[in-house]
């Protein structure tokens, strides 16, 4: 497992404050790996998902920090989303 991924799991898990999150969701992280965020929380993995966004480093670590909105990300094509859209936008909520 990648250090980014690593750390995005740690702060994902930290965003959440223990709160798990009602569907299954995935951020693939270009060249680093994927993380899955359901009802336990955030881990590295790979499993099917509700929905799978995907993005470069740059831009997941951006979003984590709070410095690119989700929406944004995924308006100017930084962000794919694949699969349920009401679900991103869910995720997008648990994390601003």
């Amino acid at each position: 497992m990648s250090d980014v991924v690593t750390q995005a799991v740690e702060a994902l898990n930290a965003k959440m404050d223990g709160q798990g999150f009602d569907g299954t969701a995935k951020f693939a992280i270009e060249g680093e790996g994927a993380i899955m965020i359901d009802e336990t929380g955030a881990r590295a993995g790979d499993d099917d998902a509700e929905v799978t966004l995907t993005a470069d480093t740059d831009t997941f670590k951006s979003i984590l920090d709070g410095d690119l909105n989700p929406t944004s990300a995924f308006m100017t094509g930084k962000l794919s989303v694949d699969g349920d859209m009401g679900m991103a936008m869910k995720l997008a909520g648990v994390l601003g």
